[in-house]
């Protein structure tokens, strides 16, 4: 977990006590002087300087200026109450003697004042008080710039309506520290006289500038956030679709978990223009239809940079959300596990599919950014080079492409490309969503259905994973068959499966990808490098029962997790969630304990397969918990549909 780092600041003027050390400015005397050999009263002048350690000293005198004391350093081990105590120079002899008379210079104390300061260290007989600090130079006391006249007192003073700094004197802010300006975290300038905007705090994802740290504070600070799917800020995006399912009753839907004890506000936004805002309650979940952007939905290309073609989707507590396209049970759907802006980063693989030539649709990947002035470099697979051009992006899949806040570069290939394997590099954090527009899977076998799933993060990815196919409908037995692809993320990775499989083992290149399928074998794979693992359901004309394709990204055993809320649409004809668990490992689904899962071979892990009802309160949505780490996928079938969806995952950098 991380958690941010608390910086001094401070909001509007402050008083700040500054450290003047003795002998700059001021002394305090602390040895009485008399005759020799006997006690006597101290007049404002002493014969002699005591040597001290000094920590603090401090005066309060009914018979003194008024002003506020320099502070200054001392290691004290007595006091003196009333009186001042010391050491006279007579060797031996002790005296004791009554403080009085008038100050010759700041600092000293008058009349009955209380001096708490100790001689700790040897009387130096003969020497002279240190000088006063010198003519001209600036000293703070408090919020006061007061400069020195050489004499031991002040030429002038000033009180100032920011920061003090000693040896400058009155400034707007200190330099280099960070304040609150209402909503607003200012950083102030070297010079101190100026500051600039460092950051506006969002109040619609419940944020506040903290002035005792002079940062946006609260749950949904990026720096608060674990790197996990559960989040504040997203981006629902709206990608190519096949067009006779972007219209009328057939909804593109953002579905919003919110797994804490308290309702989560949220609100959704494009530019400047508010979408929608709506509230999901105490642990429950909510769908928030969106609509759909003809520019990034409709047609088969070219490549279009899209400005602000993204949703931005704020919650004022952190949430969970899924893209459903479409939302409810339709003939192409898809829906994809939103990753929130606090597990973003500038470097990614993409896992697509080919060009379909039947009808020309292509594949796709979608980059939308966050920020301005974000730079995206495109990278392109072996296979990854036939795209149309446009937006920036060249016909063989290259591009330096300058992106704003909320833009989507969305890249579809042209005929013969295939974009799994391209790499995506970006200066700022970037969101990637991959897929196709409608494709056979394969691409023999009827019929045709939308693909997409967001990216996971080159850091987040591991070099181990189990791979299950779906179960078919109704009952979710026997399996569904699959195509798998194995996406290189580091030059030279080696592959290692358990059981075997009959694909290549050796992946030369970042980018390189192996194809397993169709097949509905259950397995383990894995690497001596990071890899990137997609899932494709083959199409209802391949014999494995009802559903049309759809994909998924296998998630690596490293980032599975303890508990999980979801949402299965209940228009579907049939919902099943597989849970994927270390053997021995317990897990409730809906508070019911699930009996019976199945090992995987000889992988250490089993498979649990849960068919979905409408849930507890008949809204669809579920739970998960384990007495160790799960990992899940949530999947929809019926005659001629389907989807397929990461149920979560954490995002740790491996």
């Amino acid at each position: 977990m991380r958690f941010r780092n608390a910086r001094a600041c401070y909001s509007g003027p402050m008083m700040r006590a500054q450290t003047v050390l003795l002998g700059l400015c001021t002394w305090t005397f602390v040895a009485a002087c008399g005759s020799p050999g006997g006690g006597g009263s101290a007049t404002g002048s002493m014969t002699g300087a005591t040597s001290l350690d000094v920590t603090t000293t401090s005066a309060s005198s009914s018979g003194s200026s008024g002003e506020p004391e320099p502070t200054t350093s001392a290691a004290a081990t007595g006091t003196a109450t009333g009186t001042a105590s010391g050491t006279t120079t007579d060797p031996g002899t002790a005296t004791q003697g009554t403080t009085g008379g008038s100050s010759s210079g700041p600092g000293e104390t008058l009349g009955s004042g209380t001096t708490e300061a100790v001689d700790t260290g040897e009387t130096e007989g003969g020497s002279e008080p240190p000088p006063p600090c010198p003519q001209g130079e600036v000293v703070c006391v408090g919020d006061e710039a007061k400069v020195c006249d050489g004499m031991g007192g002040w030429d002038s003073s000033e009180v100032c309506a920011g920061f003090c700094q000693p040896g400058v004197g009155c400034l707007a802010c200190e330099p280099g520290a960070t304040f609150c300006e209402g909503d607003d975290v200012k950083k102030c300038a070297d010079d101190g006289m100026t500051s600039e905007l460092l950051e506006d705090c969002d109040e619609l994802q419940g944020i506040a500038c903290n002035p005792e740290i002079g940062l946006c504070d609260g749950a949904c600070v990026i720096e608060n956030l674990q790197l996990d799917y559960i989040g504040c800020d997203y981006y629902p995006t709206v990608t190519l679709q096949h067009d006779s399912y972007n219209s009328g009753t057939k909804v593109f839907a953002a579905v919003v978990a919110n797994t804490a004890d308290a309702p989560a506000t949220i609100t959704v936004t494009r530019g400047a223009m508010m979408v929608a805002s709506d509230v999901v309650a105490a642990k429950s979940v909510k769908a928030i239809w969106l609509p759909w952007l003809p520019d990034l939905t409709k047609g088969v290309g070219p490549s279009k940079l899209v400005a602000q073609g993204a949703y931005r989707l704020r919650s004022d507590r952190p949430v969970t959300v899924y893209q459903y396209n479409l939302l409810y049970a339709s003939a192409t759907n898809d829906a994809s596990l939103l990753l929130p802006v606090n597990a973003w980063t500038g470097d990614y693989v993409v896992a697509s599919y080919p060009h379909f030539p039947n009808n020309n649709y292509p594949g796709f990947y979608a980059v939308v950014a966050r920020e301005d002035g974000t730079t995206v470099t495109l990278t392109p697979s072996a296979t990854g080079n036939k795209v149309q051009a446009g937006g920036g992006v060249a016909a063989d899949g290259t591009g330096v492409v300058a992106m704003n806040a909320g833009d989507v570069l969305q890249v579809a290939t042209a005929a013969g490309g295939d974009l799994t394997g391209t790499r995506i590099s970006a200066d700022r954090p970037v969101q990637v969503i991959a897929g196709h527009k409608c494709t056979n899977v394969p691409q023999n076998v009827d019929a045709c259905d939308h693909l997409e799933e967001a990216m996971f993060p080159l850091e987040s990815l591991a070099k181990e994973y189990i791979v299950v196919p779906t179960g078919q409908a109704p009952d979710g037995a026997p399996d569904h068959g699959q195509v798998v692809r194995f996406i290189a993320a580091e030059p030279n990775t080696t592959l290692t499966f358990v059981p075997d499989q009959p694909v290549a083992k050796v992946l030369a290149k970042v980018g390189d990808f192996v194809q397993l399928g169709p097949t509905v074998a259950r397995f383990k794979v894995s690497a001596d490098k990071k890899l990137l693992v997609a899932q494709y359901m083959v199409g209802q004309g391949g014999g494995y029962g009802e559903a049309d394709p759809s994909m998924r990204l296998a998630v690596a055993t490293e980032q599975y997790r303890k508990d999980y809320l979801f949402h299965a649409p209940t228009s579907w004809e049939t919902n099943f969630v597989d849970i994927l668990l270390k053997n021995g490992t317990t897990v409730e689904v809906d508070g019911q304990k699930v009996l019976g899962p199945v090992q995987i071979g000889q992988t250490g892990y089993s498979l649990a397969r849960v068919k979905l009802g409408a849930g507890p309160l008949g809204d669809g949505n579920h739970t998960i918990v384990g007495s160790d780490r799960v990992g899940i996928g949530v999947y929809g079938l019926q005659d001629f549909g389907s989807y397929w969806v990461v149920g979560g995952l954490d995002l740790e950098h491996l």
